[in-house]
């Protein structure tokens, strides 16, 4: 089996809700399986033995500016994917919890409804959080409780394209506040939420991040480099109270496989990972072919990775299991 950790859905009374409220999001629009049960199975169909993990995709909750209907959109979203669960157990094998995090008091509430009525088997953050780091002080709670918990929080990244590439221009030009921007994003997420001592107080807490780690991997040696340079000769802009050397926080963290089928890449986020921290995840349905591309994409490079047979199965089923609690 496989299942599919980082999936996007918007269910229809979510997404008629959503509209009504800011409007329609062109690119949940122009992609059926998103919202359309019917057209999304008709998918999932053509990857035997395949299960997903809900999540809901953007815009992040914490962007509406009201934040009663924040909190009401985030109960809706949960609501109608904890019916979908308990409806298509043969399709959807859990679903992860959407939070208001313009309100940390009414999201750490929906995080414990989420999670004691709906049975929900994480929660979903995106980085930032309305331009505010994932490690200021008033998102801790939220740490602390999912580490009690013992269930996943998602990080997905998010830049508008109003973030300009260079100060010069008004807005980013070639979707790059998506395609760099995203990964900077949670490259920057690891880190502060390394530097700032959240991994350490929380050393139960368990932190998937998409696309594969982003450029942490890749950048292993030059951020381990930099952090005793910065130690050494940098004083007064790089502090490093913990008690364990850097890349012992970093891994801590877990990495999808949302990399649209680059072995290379997959190998390399392996080589400081393992497959215990690897799960199996496409981005469903976002490319052309309303999911199936990336499905099949990303199901072949793990094929093609250089390891055993027990591994691979730890990525595409059982590291899911174990960290979501999955019968």
């Amino acid at each position: 089996m496989k299942i599919d950790v980082f999936c996007h859905i918007v269910p229809p009374k979510y997404k008629s809700a959503l509209d009504k409220t800011i409007g329609t999001v062109a690119m949940v629009d122009v992609l059926p399986t998103m919202y359309d049960m019917d057209a999304r199975f008709r998918i999932m169909d053509k990857t035997e033995d395949l299960r997903q993990v809900l999540t809901v995709s953007l815009p992040p909750l914490e962007t509406v500016p009201d934040r009663k209907k924040a909190v009401s959109l985030a109960k809706l979203a949960n609501d109608e994917m904890a019916e979908l669960v308990l409806k298509y157990p043969d399709r959807f094998a859990a679903a992860i919890a959407s939070l208001p995090m313009n309100d940390i008091d009414a999201a750490l509430r929906e995080t414990d409804r989420a999670i004691n009525d709906l049975k929900f088997k994480g929660v979903q953050i995106f980085t930032p959080m309305n331009d505010k780091p994932l490690d200021a002080p008033e998102f801790w709670p939220l740490y602390e409780k999912m580490a009690k918990y013992d269930l996943p929080i998602l990080i997905h990244p998010h830049r508008e394209s109003d973030y300009a590439d260079y100060r010069t221009e008004k807005e980013s030009l070639y979707s790059m506040n998506t395609l760099l921007g995203w990964i900077y994003e949670t490259s920057a997420a690891m880190i502060r939420l390394t530097y700032s001592g959240v991994m350490e107080k929380y050393p139960g807490l368990k932190i998937i991040t998409h696309h594969a780690g982003a450029m942490i991997p890749f950048l292993e040696q030059r951020v381990l480099d930099f952090a005793d340079f910065g130690e050494n000769l940098l004083k007064s802009h790089v502090k490093r109270n913990l008690d364990k050397p850097v890349i012992d926080y970093l891994k801590m963290f877990y990495v999808d496989t949302a990399l649209y089928g680059n072995t290379p890449g997959l190998m390399c986020s392996y080589a400081l990972y393992g497959s215990e921290h690897m799960l199996f995840a496409t981005d469903f349905p976002y490319d052309t072919e309303f999911g199936l591309k990336h499905d099949r994409a990303t199901i072949a490079a793990i094929e093609k990775m250089d390891i055993n047979a027990a591994e691979k199965k730890m990525i595409f089923e059982g590291n899911a299991r174990r960290l979501l609690h999955l019968p």
